[in-house]
């Protein structure tokens, strides 16, 4: 698993995601956008995986690896 290309993936989809209103907006979330606090259920709750895999090709375990990073970055901001 190559963890400097995932990081970029991560700040990749970072750049793309905002939050107005207490709304998540991502490129994988969903329209209209859920609430912020809905934006931290597990994986499965978005279509995450097909994202990560249609745009990035990402397989499972470095899809789970960006998410772990992608909400952790989301929290700490």
């Amino acid at each position: 698993m190559n963890n400097k290309f995932l990081d970029k993936v991560v700040d990749q989809i970072m750049s793309e995601t905002s939050i107005i209103d207490n709304k998540l907006h991502a490129p994988f979330a969903p329209s209209p956008p859920l609430s912020f606090f809905h934006s931290l259920f597990p994986l499965h709750a978005f279509p995450f995986s097909s994202h990560c895999k249609d745009v990035y090709s990402l397989n499972k375990e470095e899809t789970k690896y960006v998410w772990t990073k992608y909400k952790e970055e989301l929290t700490y901001e």
